[in-house]
């Protein structure tokens, strides 16, 4: 597309470089794409971010990512500081990207422009990504708080299965009352016990929701 931009005279910047991955947002994020300042880069490239779950129908998706390239060379040609201002616009539209500036299309004239070019670079060397609403980060696994009470007074505290493993239960603090009772440790039991608890909503919740 450097042709498209030098007729606009608005020529790219030498070092630009385009990868199809996330966003700085995320996955959760609604940005299709991304430009930052060459001056954020160790070795001074624009670079550009492309979704890889954009559209599912195949023969779309070349020029559905061509579109989103050009809005973001547009950023790099006049400089990320002009937003989606009037220097931003004039380029746009003399692209042929047409609608607001924040979320740019293509038009016809993109389009016409662009087709021989995708025909050129051959076909895009991507698949679109099926997320299915997963994701590859690793879930933090809480720590559960074992309940330890006294038989003789009720007193309460909790703490980790491992110090009940390596060092028993906790001594109540009243003098001559002794261990204290725990939750099994055993994890059948547990889940036995958890699931009917979730069976079983405290009466307080049930009533929350009814209000709801």
């Amino acid at each position: 597309m450097a042709p498209l931009f030098e007729v606009l005279g608005a020529p790219l910047p030498d070092r630009v470089r385009v990868a199809i991955g996330f966003t700085s947002a995320g996955r959760r994020s609604r940005a299709i794409g991304e430009c930052w300042d060459n001056r954020r880069s160790a070795d001074g490239h624009f670079e550009i971010f492309i979704r890889p779950d954009l559209a599912h129908a195949p023969d779309a998706m070349p020029a559905q990512i061509a579109a989103i390239l050009a809005h973001e060379l547009v950023h790099a040609a006049v400089g990320i500081k002009a937003g989606h201002g009037k220097p931003f616009k004039r380029i746009a539209l003399g692209l042929g990207l047409v609608g607001p500036m924040r979320a740019t299309t293509p038009g016809e004239a993109f389009l016409a422009a662009i087709t021989p070019i995708l025909a050129a670079a051959g076909p895009l060397p991507h698949a679109r990504l099926d997320t299915g609403g997963l994701t590859t980060a690793s879930r933090k696994q809480a720590v559960r708080m074992l309940k330890c009470e006294c038989p003789a007074c009720g007193y309460t505290v909790r703490t980790a299965r491992k110090w009940l493993e390596t060092a028993g239960a906790p001594l109540c603090p009243i003098p001559g009352h002794g261990a204290m009772r725990h939750e099994p440790l055993d994890e059948d039991q547990h889940d036995e016990a958890e699931g009917r608890a979730r069976a079983k909503p405290p009466s307080h919740l049930h009533r929350r929701c009814i209000q709801v």
